[in-house]
């Protein structure tokens, strides 16, 4: 049985650059590391095992074994070992050999290792591609068997740049298992292949909802093999986000309808991959490369022990992920590993993009080679991540992964805790607010987020809350949003930090939030559900809380009809208009104009223009006003012949809900106007 999950509360604790002035003196670090430092590695793709004509071949990386044998099994989970076989040193590359001359399809195995007088746990190894039950042993399948029909033709959707992305993040349970999702699959990979599927309401709900809502990429939280959840017990299985890793490269059990069977898991998840990329929805994978679920009991040190986590000086586990240890991705075999296996779901399984968990326990030097090498596979790949670690680290500050170095990484964004912090209010306090929320004093961290932490001559960087700088090289290095799986959900945050407001009008707060999120330059990036107004009953971090919290209930969809409406017009809005999608730094320094405020006299009012037909735009110039204020304000607008787009809590992406001269106009409270004219 799978242990459960350690405490993991990702964004409580969360360290960037400019909270850690130093580390802890990385140079103390030597006499530790120094006994890795001879280990050759491998950069093969053959490793763990592989199936051709001549039979079935086995290949381990463990240097410093002294003894390595192979168990082979019947059965995915119970039984002895049929056959044990001693496997080959070479002492080259630091492998471990052995083959047997037959197709072994259908059979389990092991590794089992003994160094320093010490007989290590089996485990399958650490690219077990398929699994029995649980995770322990791993399987010997056919490949090929696994492809849903037109798999070869599989392609994601083609998206020029990553500002043309809308990502929408989900939990393969969150998103079906409600009792009025209309799902029959509920909380399984195959949900998302349910096509005219209905709530009670008869509202589109699963993929139907998806499309209708306009994304164009859904972030699926972690759905590689995790350690929480027993794959035996699926009529009780306990609720989990994933972020537990304990096989990298096999889907988990509990999202397919039959986990004792190898196959079905793998299927099902092409099968998934393949509907969405049919609906024309790309699928980004949420890989958790900086930890794992267990230290000595993991798959890494058991077979070699040691070198892929990181330890301080008395040999102590680093724990800069929160959850007991970290992964050494600066040690060369580490390196390759994740470059490996991000590349193996690529081309398996036809990912289209990878959100990186505590992206800065990563060295710069690795990121970047894992952009690197899956472009050259495909351009249109995206790799983003959490600019930020849970605590300090034994990898000097300046090697990390951060989002204050994003600029050195190509290829790669982050994620804007300054829009986010900025809008919302700060997401470790419950009560605090943001600027959309009435808090005062943000507008100029909120005008960071719009640039997309670029540089412009308007945006005064002194001022900003989390960042002192413009970090960002290029829009295409930034993810904007206002909330996600950690922490309070925005519906959430708004109900704790507004104790005395109205659901209607949090729900407008909520409309003036995305809408500086998806306006702004950059990625936008939205939580599943939120375009209903869904909520997680007031809990900051549900990563093991049942389903009743964690559901989306479809009812809301009705009930909120006007909030899943504007968004969606958000969405049509920014993907009719490449203004809010410049590429460029240096666009978006030419083609936004910010208005001259008094923040003294209007707090949390922000008015901007798009202008000369930014980007290409059809329009000549679009402009934005943003009142987070709980009073109405006046703005000033430059006579012309303006249509309007959005006004007290509508939008219309076509400009039809009315026209304007221009002069003085009044923004409601809590409220975003957007006007543009041809002219």
């Amino acid at each position: 049985m799978k242990k459960p999950i350690f405490a993991y509360f990702m964004a409580a604790t969360m360290l960037s650059a400019s909270m850690v002035a130093t580390s802890q003196d990385a140079s103390a670090q030597s006499n530790y590391d120094a006994q890795f430092v001879d280990y050759p590695s491998y950069a093969g793709d053959d490793l763990e095992m592989r199936v051709d004509k001549s039979g079935t071949h086995f290949k381990l990386w463990s240097p410093k074994a002294d003894k390595v044998n192979l168990h082979l099994y019947n059965d995915g989970r119970t039984g002895e070992a049929y056959k044990t076989i001693a496997m080959t040193f070479n002492s080259t590359d630091g492998t471990w050999s052995a083959s047997v001359a037959e197709q072994l399809y259908g059979k389990f195995y092991t590794f089992q290792i003994e160094q320093g007088g010490k007989l290590y746990a089996e485990t399958p190894g650490v690219w077990a591609k398929a699994v029995g039950v649980n995770g322990k042993r791993a399987a010997i399948i056919d490949f090929a068997n696994t492809n849903p029909e037109g798999w070869t033709e599989d392609r994601g959707p083609k998206v020029d740049y990553f500002t043309d992305v809308i990502i929408y993040e989900m939990h393969h349970r969150d998103m079906s298992v409600h009792t009025n999702s209309g799902i029959a699959n509920k909380g399984k990979f195959l949900a998302l292949t349910e096509e005219g599927v209905r709530s009670l309401n008869g509202e589109k709900t699963g993929i139907d909802h998806l499309k209708e809502l306009g994304i164009t990429h859904v972030h699926i939280l972690p759905s590689y093999d995790y350690n929480s959840v027993d794959e035996t017990q699926l009529p009780s299985n306990v609720y989990n986000w994933g972020y537990d890793p304990m096989n990298y490269n096999t889907p988990e059990g509990s999202y397919s309808t039959n986990p004792s069977d190898p196959e079905t898991r793998i299927r099902e998840m092409k099968e998934m991959i393949k509907a969405l990329h049919d609906a024309g929805i790309g699928v980004i994978l949420d890989v958790v490369y900086n930890h794992t679920a267990e230290n000595d009991g993991s798959n890494f040190n058991l077979t070699a022990p040691g070198y892929y986590h990181r330890h301080w000086e008395d040999g102590n586990y680093s724990d800069a992920s929160g959850c007991n240890n970290e992964t050494a991705s600066d040690r060369q075999q580490m390196r390759n590993y994740i470059i490996n296996s991000t590349k193996y779901w690529v081309n398996e399984y036809h990912i289209d993009g990878f959100r990186f968990d505590l992206m800065a326990i990563h060295d710069i030097e690795t990121m970047n080679q894992v952009a690197a090498e899956l472009k050259k596979i495909d351009p249109r790949i995206f790799v983003y991540g959490e600019g930020w670690t849970c605590g300090d680290s034994p990898l000097k500050v300046e090697k990390r992964a951060l989002k204050e170095h994003v600029s050195q990484m190509s290829g790669i964004a982050v994620f804007s805790d300054d829009l986010r912090d900025a809008v919302k209010g700060h997401y470790s306090n419950a009560a605090d607010r943001g600027f959309a929320s009435g808090k005062p004093g943000n507008e100029e961290t909120v005008k960071i987020g719009i640039v997309a932490a670029t540089a412009h001559p308007q945006v005064d960087y002194s001022k900003g809350q989390n960042s002192k700088f413009p970090y960002a090289a290029s829009p295409q290095m930034i993810v904007n949003y206002v909330s996600c799986h950690d922490d309070l959900c925005l519906t959430d945050k708004l109900r704790l930090s507004m104790p005395d407001a109205t659901d209607a009008e949090r729900m407008a707060v909520a409309k003036l939030a995305q809408t500086i999120v998806f306006t702004s330059q950059g990625t936008p990036f939205m939580f599943c559900g939120e375009e209903i107004f869904r909520d997680k009953k007031g809990i900051h971090n549900t990563y093991n809380q049942p389903d009743h919290v964690n559901a989306i209930d479809w009812n809301l969809k009705a009930t909120n009809k006007d909030q899943f409406n504007y968004y969606k017009g958000l969405i049509a809005l920014r993907k009719a208009h490449p203004a809010f999608r410049m590429p460029t730094a240096e666009m978006i320094a030419k083609h936004i104009v910010f208005d001259k405020i008094d923040s003294e006299k209007q707090p949390n009012l922000i008015a901007y223009s798009l202008v000369d037909n930014a980007n290409g735009d059809s329009w000549k110039e679009i402009k934005v006003v943003l009142n987070g204020a709980a009073t109405a304000q006046e703005v000033k607008i430059k006579k012309g012949d303006w249509m309007i787009v959005a006004q007290d809590g509508k939008i219309c992406p076509e400009g039809q809900l009315g026209t304007t001269k221009g002069g003085k106009i009044t923004v409601a409270p809590y409220s975003a106007l957007i006007i543009a004219r041809t002219k």
